[in-house]
């Protein structure tokens, strides 16, 4: 997937989201604006109401997006059979988009009520949808395969000589020597202040290559290594650290979720008990 297929596609993915949150908002707004005393009287409160059609309707589309996405991501994870069956990077974005589309459903579902066993899967569902969207920026911040496999000290290594010889092929040991040279007097600086430098010393890289009449696809060819190694070196210089914030984030993550799925099955079972059912 190129980089511009795969920004559509998170454009994508993000626009669905907001399009049917905004959608929700638009149609129930006047009901859930309502009193809870008063919306027993409310001409929407049938169709809206958590056992209503629509309501108990998006408590169950919810579920299954958060079902599917829990379960689909980590069996593509865990199974080698299905290593090969597309990135897994591209899997943990629709992971993230699922599990944060089926919850806005069930907060509809609610309809902003929420109280006792069943406050504690939301409030759970709340937090598992905050550390999910914490956890997505500790994992880019991992230098990883295209198929998302972490990527070893040595192996990021590699990776940047194989960056130092194409700069070195595209314009020569001379100009790459002194670009190397201008890219390793950055090292004195914060890793929180590295990008700011990294897009100012782009800029004067740029401005160095075209003063040597290197222009064109070479120009635009050699930016993106340069931009790549500099990406490369800053996640190797907060590696150790993302690593280890990582771990702990599998630690506050996988509990919520785990508590939050319990009591969606709890709930589920309780309300079949009781005898609601939807269309069937």
């Amino acid at each position: 997937m190129t980089k511009t297929v795969h920004r559509l596609y998170l454009g994508t993915l993000t626009a669905i989201v907001l399009i049917v949150t905004a959608y929700l908002f638009y149609s129930g707004s006047n009901y859930y604006n309502t009193t809870l005393e008063e919306r027993f009287y409310h001409a929407d409160h049938n169709r809206l109401k958590p056992s209503g059609g629509y309501g108990h309707g998006l408590g169950i589309v919810g579920t299954v997006l958060i079902l599917i996405g829990v379960f689909g991501y980590q069996l593509r994870k865990y199974n080698r059979k299905l290593a090969k069956v597309g990135v897994l990077k591209h899997w943990l974005e629709f992971h993230i988009f699922l599990c944060v589309l089926g919850p806005i459903m069930i907060l509809f579902h609610t309809s902003f009520k929420f109280g006792g066993i069943v406050s504690i899967s939301f409030w759970s569902m709340v937090l598992v949808v905050a550390s999910g969207v914490a956890g997505r920026f500790i994992y880019l911040q991992i230098p990883r395969t295209i198929q998302g496999k972490e990527l070893s000290l040595g192996e990021i290594n590699e990776l940047k000589n194989e960056i130092t010889s194409k700069i070195e092929e595209e314009l020569g040991t001379e100009k790459s020597s002194e670009i190397r040279s201008l890219i390793h007097k950055k090292a004195e600086y914060s890793f929180l202040k590295q990008y700011f430098v990294d897009r100012t010393l782009l800029s004067q890289l740029k401005t160095s290559l075209l003063a040597s009449n290197i222009s064109g696809a070479k120009l635009h060819s050699t930016m993106q290594l340069i931009s790549r190694e500099l990406t490369i070196n800053r996640r190797v210089e907060r590696l150790m650290v993302m690593q280890k914030l990582f771990k702990y984030w599998h630690v506050a993550h996988l509990p919520f979720a785990i508590i939050m799925l319990v009591i969606m099955v709890i709930h589920v079972a309780v309300t079949l008990a009781f005898g609601y059912k939807w269309i069937f």
